[in-house]
């Protein structure tokens, strides 16, 4: 259960201005003044924290709550950025467009394309391949995943395709992520872009029906909190 302890608002007005933050095209700003014609006085500031704050957490429970999805993976990362630099959103779904797993690196390199592999495996199971583009970081990281399976035992190792047209599904679920980023001013730090971005991923798989389909998208968001 995530804490709101201490804090000044209810915890359904906290988790209420983080979902709209991260589920809908508005800025901090036009958020403050939506909360204020509800009667709702907060500074766009504290918006800012609450998302930067509560994101991960609620984005941690969704990654474990989440249905159980395929074992074909699909892998690739888009651009982020961040204080007027690059920096790389690692994604995987499953083949049928589902969301497994996201990381925001700053580097695009074989560390991080390991880490962000061990991550994914770690609360979705062992896949049985997974399909990435022709990157040699990503290839050198799934190389080291495998080498790391057979130290552990592992007999079967993950099959690697490297074929671009089988990632059309992950680049074109990168656009759900653009789009919502678009419109923002900027990111001015790196912890309030990766909380933003996990958030707007939550929010983007209760979109599709990954977490308890038929609820309301809000109250879906909400039960991750508790």
């Amino acid at each position: 259960m995530i804490s709101f302890k201490g804090t000044q608002f209810p915890k359904d007005v906290i988790l209420f201005a983080v979902f709209f933050y991260v589920r809908y095209t508005v800025s901090y700003r036009d958020l403050e003044e939506i909360l204020a014609e509800r009667g709702v006085q907060v500074d766009h500031a504290t918006l800012n924290r609450w998302v930067t704050k509560y994101s991960p957490l609620i984005a941690c429970n969704a990654r474990r709550r989440k249905a159980a999805l395929d074992r074909s993976w699909r892998m690739d990362e888009t651009y982020i950025k961040v204080k007027g630099e690059w920096t790389y959103l690692y994604r995987a779904v499953d083949k049928f467009g589902k969301t497994l797993d996201f990381m925001l690196s700053k580097r695009r390199n074989k560390a991080a394309a390991t880490k962000f592999f061990a991550r994914a495996l770690e609360v979705n199971g062992l896949p049985r391949k997974i399909v990435i583009d022709k990157s040699g970081a990503n290839t050198a990281g799934i190389t080291a995943i495998n080498r790391m399976l057979k130290r552990f035992g592992c007999p079967i190792a993950i099959e690697m395709v490297r074929i671009k047209y089988l990632n059309n599904i992950v680049e074109q679920d990168h656009r759900t992520i653009k789009k919502r980023i678009r419109p923002m001013l900027g990111f001015k730090s790196f912890v309030s872009a990766s909380a933003t971005l996990e958030g707007i991923e939550v929010a983007n798989m209760i979109r599709k029906g990954q977490l308890t389909p038929g609820l309301c998208p809000f109250v879906q968001f909400a039960a991750l909190a508790a």
